[in-house]
């Protein structure tokens, strides 16, 4: 009998290792794949960061003015007509005045300038007074022009403006201010953080217009009030000691754009006493 325990004990412990044996085996099977998948997704990634996500082809510019060029253009040439100019016209000056909310558009095809027509400035963050630090909220004043056309902004459509220009960035150093912002944009959407809003109909006609004239031959004043209706006060409280010189700038760049259109039209003027929103 002992024997016979002895020999029946032998033979399943022989059967045991052998199961044993092949589980361990095919768990090294079945893993290897898995760990192999794995490995290289790490090796691709980080582990901080998810894959990236395959996205549809983004706009480009020429996407812009195929999709809405017939429509703004349809808008836009009837002021064009009236106004003597030719579309598109061979320049372009934008006149964002911040106190009134507006943005006018003036063009000219070889004379003067002639107004086309104006916008409302749908959001306008800050107050009169340029803007000086990253974070400020303020739209800032002054002459610019536009560096960039934006077909995938988060506000529908943008023009970058090239702020900080160079008389920023002199007065900037000059003060010890090494981060005066940045990415200020006539956008869409009527939000605002600095830039100036536009709503989506009337950027999609700047943007159009500014695509077929040109980025280069457009030009970007953005003053705190009409100084065509009253002169720019520079001695406002918290303006810097140099604002007399940019306000002077800005009286001397408008010099050219008459204010006869703004009275035969009869344009609402704000007083200066009027805040900003």
């Amino acid at each position: 009998m002992e024997t016979k325990s002895i020999v029946l004990l032998f033979i399943m412990t022989a059967f045991l290792t052998a199961c044993a044996g092949n589980s361990k085996k095919t768990v090294q099977m079945a893993a290897k794949p898995i760990m192999k998948k794995h490995h290289s997704v790490v090796s691709q990634y980080p582990m901080s960061l998810p894959p990236p996500v395959v996205e549809s082809r983004m706009r480009t510019v020429e996407d812009v003015v195929n999709n809405f060029g017939p429509y703004a253009t349809g808008q836009l040439k009837p002021y064009f007509r009236k106004a003597g100019v030719a579309y598109p016209p061979r320049e372009v000056t934008f006149i964002a005045l911040k106190q009134e909310k507006k943005l006018e558009v003036w063009a000219r095809d070889g004379g003067e300038f002639r107004f086309i027509r104006d916008y409302d400035v749908k959001a306008a963050s800050g107050v009169t007074g340029p803007k000086l630090w990253q974070g400020d909220k303020q739209v800032p004043e002054g002459v610019y022009r536009i560096v960039g056309l934006n077909p995938n902004s988060n506000y529908h459509l943008s023009m970058k403006l090239n702020y900080p220009n160079e008389f920023d960035w002199f007065h900037a150093q000059r003060e010890g201010r090494f981060d005066p912002g940045s990415d200020i944009f006539i956008h869409g959407n009527s939000v605002s953080a600095g830039c100036l809003a536009m709503g989506d109909e009337a950027i999609e006609e700047l943007f159009v217009l500014t695509a077929q004239v040109g980025e280069e031959n457009v030009k970007v004043i953005i003053a705190p009030r009409d100084p065509r209706l009253l002169p720019l006060d520079p001695e406002g409280y918290g303006l810097p000691s140099w604002t007399p010189e940019l306000y002077r700038m800005i009286a001397a760049e408008m010099e050219g754009f008459s204010d006869a259109v703004k009275v035969s039209n009869n344009r609402p003027f704000y007083p200066a006493s009027s805040p900003l929103r």
